[in-house]
């Protein structure tokens, strides 16, 4: 299994982040994609993977939250490292209107900005929404000239809307939501195109259930790839299979 987004470099895991990593290796969980945020956040993911360069595979990008007056300074530095490192994607990206609006007009230049570099390095863009899928859906297809490809992270969408985000050519991740009773996904995922699923955690946010509420970890991949399965009726085995498959050719595993 690929865990396609987990912030394992976050200080939750200063304590146990070998013994993490170990439950992750021991749940079948081969592959963790780092998404970065800010520019407080890189050198915390590239030591990270170097610690577990067999496991962990970096991205780099501006988070929407993380866009403030001085994005363009931002942007530059952010834009600075992929000559340094290696990089699986452009992530994580976006638009977030759901805690504040102040920089709606900010975000929507970083977001525009990045996914050129996405098209200029031929990388896929991990792409975070909240309250704000038709925003950023309008904008990729503005942008979406044949080139981008990318994965809707996080989705908790209805099926009109993955298929909006099938459409343009760009995958869902599927993570602990799907797991929650009220979530709504159950409705959702029985009716979504396989080909373009990858599963994530997002930890250590939105852990699955059964310890919602708690710290979540890329172990708990497994957790959701189970989820999709019992909706799916497919063997847990399979839905590994095709997730894995997917993820690996998105991201050039």
């Amino acid at each position: 299994m690929i865990d396609s987004h987990a912030h394992i470099y976050a200080s939750e895991f200063d304590q146990d982040r070998d013994q993490v990593v170990q439950r992750a290796l021991e749940q079948g969980v081969e592959k963790i994609l780092m998404p970065n945020i800010d520019l407080d956040s890189i050198q915390p993911m590239l030591k990270t993977q170097a610690a577990y360069p067999q496991v962990c595979h970096s991205m780099m990008g501006l988070h929407p939250c993380y866009v403030d007056s001085n994005v363009k300074q931002t942007l530059d530095i952010i834009h600075s490292w992929f000559d340094k490192h290696n990089f699986v994607a452009v992530g994580e990206i976006g638009i977030d209107l759901y805690w504040d609006k102040t920089y709606k007009a900010e975000q929507e230049m970083a977001f525009i900005t990045q996914l050129n570099w996405a098209k200029e390095m031929k990388l896929p863009v991990v792409i975070h929404t909240r309250d704000s899928i038709e925003e950023t859906l309008a904008l990729l297809r503005k942008e979406q000239d044949g080139s981008l490809s990318g994965v809707f992270h996080c989705f908790g969408g209805s099926v009109e809307e993955a298929k909006a985000i099938n459409d343009l050519g760009f995958h869902l991740g599927l993570g602990g939501v799907s797991t929650f009773k009220n979530g709504g996904m159950d409705k959702v995922i029985p009716h979504l195109d396989m080909n373009y699923v990858i599963l994530e955690t997002d930890c250590p946010y939105l852990a699955p259930v059964p310890h919602r509420g708690k710290r979540n970890e890329p172990a708990y991949t497994s957790l959701v790839a189970q989820r999709v399965a019992d909706l799916r009726e497919l063997s847990i085995k399979e839905v590994d299979r095709i997730t894995t498959h997917n993820a690996s050719q998105l991201f050039g595993l």
